[in-house]
């Protein structure tokens, strides 16, 4: 039942699986010492590019603060390359204020 709550939900709203988890990724972002602003327009990306799977790998990521760069290293922990390209893409336009999501 549970299941088809949750497919009815995401037909009835239109979203993606991975939207739906931009808040938890965005949460997860801040704990391992992100900003708001770039947990928010990374988060915003990353939900739009990668699998719920990823996304999971990538949560488990914790530590002390960390600024982008240091972020972008951490996920090569992860050993994804999909992963590691869009965190690092991401990472990048959302520092410099060229992604669209910070805007």
């Amino acid at each position: 039942m549970r299941h088809f709550s949750i497919l009815v939900l995401l037909a009835v709203g239109g979203c993606s699986p991975s939207k739906l988890a931009y808040g938890q990724v965005k949460s997860a972002m801040i704990d391992a010492g992100l900003s708001e602003a770039n947990s928010a327009c990374m988060a915003e990306r990353m939900t739009d590019r990668l699998t719920l799977s990823q996304l999971q790998k990538l949560k488990q990521l914790k530590g002390d603060k960390r600024n982008l760069a240091d972020y972008a290293v951490a996920v090569r922990r992860v050993g994804d390359a999909e992963a590691i390209k869009v965190a690092a893409t991401s990472a990048a336009l959302c520092a410099s204020g060229l992604a669209g999501e910070k805007r």
